[in-house]
């Protein structure tokens, strides 16, 4: 399967109300959108099949709080794809967003994927953060429980998703998702590099997330599902012990992909955290 962009998707674009930005680390063209604004900047670094503009409806929700920038991750949306998807490799981009346009003591919030980048990028110290906000983090690794979901049901999707898929197949895998949020994944699902989607899922059983967890630094949150298989309630109690800093918020009615799954009070919850952290 190779990746690709739909002009349907790229249409998708004008009704969004952020500039694209580009920054490179070394080879690897990125791509964000910039929601604008003079509020703390938040780099916002979404999951493993989730482009840019798939956390859309929660960036725009936050302009009047703060500054969003939304990353496609290398192998996602319009960034370029790479040689390698280590989770040192999707730090290094994150910190190349953050030098590159400039941002001020950012925050970092990240869902899934993005919530293990947001710690190893945190722990690094190359930056000076404001704090960091984890959504759900796959707490999968060495000797753990596996990833609930198999790669192969990912890669069941992207195929799905490279022969043309529509809003009404994709809500037969998430049927509590929002109408829209289901258009837009039919339609940029097709952008996934599945290397990186592959080498991604392998990383959920080889990188573990508690080697950075204990090591990111105050003030952190993390958010997750009530109702999630990813960060179960033993998942939880190990993260409160590992890093005793940390604050949690449970969402409740939500599984793995918690604005999705719930977005009135995840979207409320986020508002409040970050107005803690700014």
């Amino acid at each position: 399967m190779a990746r690709s962009v739909l002009q349907s998707a790229l249409a998708d674009l004008a009704d969004v109300p952020a500039t694209s930005r580009w920054v490179r680390n070394g080879a690897v063209r990125l791509h964000a959108l910039d929601y604008g604004g003079d509020g703390v900047p938040l780099v916002v670094l979404p999951g493993i099949t989730s482009p840019a503009i798939t956390m859309d409806f929660v960036a725009r929700d936050l302009t009047d709080q703060v500054r969003p920038i939304v990353l496609d991750v290398r192998g996602r949306g319009l960034s370029d794809s790479g040689a390698s998807y280590t989770l040192d490799d999707y730090a290094a981009d994150t910190l190349a967003v953050i030098d590159g346009l400039r941002l001020d003591r950012p925050l970092l919030l990240g869902h899934s994927m993005g919530a293990r980048i947001a710690a190893v990028a945190a722990v690094s110290g190359q930056v000076e953060l404001r704090g960091t906000v984890l959504v759900d983090p796959p707490m999968s690794g060495p000797g753990r429980d596996p990833y609930p979901t198999t790669l192969a049901a990912f890669l069941g999707q992207l195929a799905e998703a490279a022969r043309g898929t529509d809003a009404d197949e994709v809500a037969r895998s998430w049927p509590r998702w929002p109408r829209r949020e289901q258009e837009l994944r039919a339609r940029w699902l097709s952008s996934c590099d599945p290397d990186a989607v592959a080498a991604t899922h392998a990383g959920f059983e080889t990188e573990d997330f508690f080697d950075a967890w204990p090591k990111v630094p105050a003030p952190t949150v993390l958010i997750h599902g009530a109702d999630s298989p990813v960060v179960t309630a033993a998942g939880v109690a190990e993260a409160r012990t590992a890093n005793p800093t940390a604050r949690f918020v449970e969402i409740p009615h939500a599984a793995h992909m918690v604005f999705w799954d719930n977005p009135t009070p995840a979207r409320t919850l986020l508002r409040q955290t970050l107005t803690d952290l700014t």
